[in-house]
């Protein structure tokens, strides 16, 4: 299959595709409920397997076009179609006809024998029908009906309102004290002479706040970088959890974080409640230590010894120049994109037995790049990615890997090669300047493309089961466990080269970074608790929240004062999509740090680990649970042993 030549793209093009995959998958859907006798596997579940396919290649060619491409009409026509490919989704879900047909293949003989991945997909597709509300009264199925699809509106306008937020801060070239050298060089002049824009994406916001000795600017970009979309999308928050509540009522369920939860390792909210309760208590109790510490050298320069949320990365950074002697600013020299790229290709080459080449698929954007993944034993390919990674105005402004095609076994039996993308946001290079990456960047990097792997990898024999398709709370471990090697010197010193010099980074710079590691680390981890805590109780049991209070109430657990005035979870774009699963994150990262204690053990680089991963991770998608793709690698029943050793804390 030729890569999609998405130079080609126009708002035109977009409304063309969707309605030709939508009146395809109609076409499916129609000769799936017209089987006189669903007797087959092939008659009834491969088809929409299929259409699974179809949709998601539909998707990468035109609702992905809402979050990276550069003609905001484009975008629109983007967002127009991912809200149209949803609904679709939405309404086959709840067509009773269809529901009937698969119901009454279940109970044939066939759908008895069936085994792996194909009698998982029957559960799953019974189970899909349930949560539809199948079982429900016809009242309750239509008043779900409408309010799920009101979700999908919600969600596409909160998404697109992030992503168009033009925000920024006026400063002159004198408020820009403490800034490293070329960050100017990255700023666009404002209205006024002699003035430039800070505007809210990370490469301008996350240096500004870790090294601007102006107390004021820090606070003021703080306020403008957690309200961003809040007018227009508070409401969309509290409609969306409004609709959420009433739909876990009509089926009975305590609340939303019950129904989505059901198909999640955690499985109960008081699972994720416990999870939490193990970790806060010793982290604040370490916290309160860090953050008395930076409130004395708060104090020491101003007079105020009450650390607030715009100081608190400011001092860290202070910490790591000053008793580390990590100067984010000088590590970032040794990392250019270039080069941080070349020793990831490397890495996971060596470790994972892949091949990586540069290719020229025609991309949405001139910043865009691509290249081909082939086993490296073989030669036979296997996959193509994209990478995406400078800000422009009304590109995505987080990081995040997208699916444009699924793998997975075809009619003729070859395999359809998937294809991904990595969309990112770091600083753009300019004509004297490459890219330099700071040490989180080159984790974001990493995570990132612990995705594209999962996604790209997989062997998954059908579409519903393909790459990253797992529990939401598993799906970021593939990824977590990525980040462990930016942190290991030996590996670091394979790659990390200072862009002027070449010169290898040195032993001890490699070592005090990972001395560093761990400074801070409880007030980090809280404040991503902080961000759980709020979307769980959210979510949780009883009527109309009140926002403001459970903000101010899961801000608390981090012991940093919330900034008044501002409302984070109106930019928060997990607040759709990972709704009551923010979770996630933090629970995954105990099987990310599990999984790499095989490698801590037997090798870091260990090709004989790195297969065995990727055979029982990487290539076997959703294929079987998450806890069972932990057991065939690990040899053992997973356990939080090196993510307690991780954060600090004895086991």
């Amino acid at each position: 299959m030729d890569p999609f030549d998405y130079t080609t793209t126009t708002v035109d093009s977009i409304d063309q595709i969707v309605d030709h995959a939508l009146g395809e998958a109609d076409a499916i859907v129609t000769g799936i409920v017209q089987t006189d006798s669903p007797e087959s596997f092939e008659q009834v579940l491969a088809p929409l397997d299929a259409i699974g396919d179809l949709l998601t290649r539909a998707s990468g060619t035109s609702a992905f076009m809402g979050y990276v491409h550069p003609d905001p009409d484009v975008r629109e026509a983007g967002h127009r179609a991912e809200e149209r490919i949803s609904k679709w989704g939405v309404e086959v879900a709840f067509r009773e006809d269809l529901y009937q047909t698969v119901k009454a293949y279940s109970e044939t003989a066939d759908a008895a024998d069936l085994t792996g991945e194909r009698r998982r997909l029957l559960e799953f597709t019974m189970r899909d029908f349930r949560r539809a509300g199948h079982e429900l009264d016809a009242d309750s199925r239509a008043a779900v009906k409408d309010m799920t699809n009101r979700l999908v509106e919600l969600g596409v306008a909160f998404e697109r309102n992030i992503a168009e937020d033009d925000s920024a801060m006026i400063v002159t070239a004198d408020d820009l004290d403490g800034l490293p050298e070329g960050y100017l060089d990255s700023l666009d002049p404002g209205d006024e002479p002699g003035t430039y824009r800070v505007t809210m994406a990370y490469p301008h916001v996350i240096p500004f706040l870790d090294n601007a000795r102006r107390r004021d600017l820090r606070e003021r970009l703080s306020h403008l970088f957690n309200n961003r979309a809040a007018a227009t999308n508070r409401p969309i928050l509290e409609e969306a959890i409004d609709l959420r509540r009433r739909i876990a009522e009509r089926f009975g369920l305590p609340s939303w974080a019950h129904r989505m939860l059901e198909d999640r390792m955690a499985k109960t909210p008081e699972a994720v409640e416990a999870f939490y309760s193990e970790l806060v208590g010793p982290l604040q109790e370490a916290a309160r230590g860090e953050i008395a510490r930076m409130g004395r050298m708060l104090e020491s320069d101003c007079g105020d010894g009450t650390l607030r949320p715009w100081d608190w990365r400011f001092y860290d950074t202070t910490l790591r120049r000053e008793e580390y002697g990590v100067d984010q600013a000088e590590v970032a020299k040794y990392f250019p994109l270039d080069g941080v790229l070349d020793g990831m290709f490397r890495i996971t080459g060596e470790v994972f037995g892949l091949t990586y080449q540069r290719v020229d698929a025609p991309g949405w954007h001139p910043d865009v790049t691509s290249y081909a993944i082939s086993d490296r034993d073989t030669g036979e390919p296997i996959s193509l990615f994209y990478m995406d990674l400078f800000p422009r105005d009304g590109k995505f402004s987080h990081a995040a890997e997208f699916s444009l095609v699924s793998g997975r076994v075809l009619a003729d039996g070859s395999y359809q090669q998937p294809v991904a993308a990595i969309v990112a946001n770091f600083t753009k290079p300019t004509d004297t300047r490459p890219s330099l990456l700071l040490h989180s960047d080159v984790e974001t990097l990493f995570h990132e493309f612990g995705h594209i792997l999962h996604q790209t990898l997989t062997r998954a024999e059908l579409a519903r089961f393909s790459g990253t398709s797992t529990e939401r709370d598993f799906v970021e471990a593939p990824s977590q466990i990525m980040q462990h090697w930016t942190w290991k010197p030996d590996v670091l010193s394979l790659f990390a080269r200072h862009h002027e010099t070449g010169e290898p980074i040195p032993a001890r710079l490699v070592e005090q970074l990972a001395e560093a590691k761990l400074l801070n680390v409880a007030l980090t981890k809280l404040r991503q608790i902080t961000y759980g805590s709020f979307d769980m109780t959210i979510h949780g049991p009883g009527d109309t929240p009140d926002l403001d209070a459970i903000l101010r109430e899961a801000s608390d657990l981090s012991l940093l004062p919330l900034h008044e005035g501002t409302f984070f979870p109106a930019s928060f774009g997990h607040m759709f999509g990972y709704d009551a699963g923010y979770y996630g994150y933090l629970w995954s990262e105990v099987f990310g740090d599990d999984m790499f204690s095989r490698f801590e053990e037997e090798g870091y680089l260990s090709p004989e680990v790195g297969r065995a991963y990727r055979r029982e991770i990487l290539e076997s998608g959703g294929s079987r649970d998450g806890i069972d793709h932990l057991r065939a690698f690990l040899g053992r029943e997973p356990n939080n042993a090196a993510f307690l050793r991780n954060l600090g804390i004895a086991s």
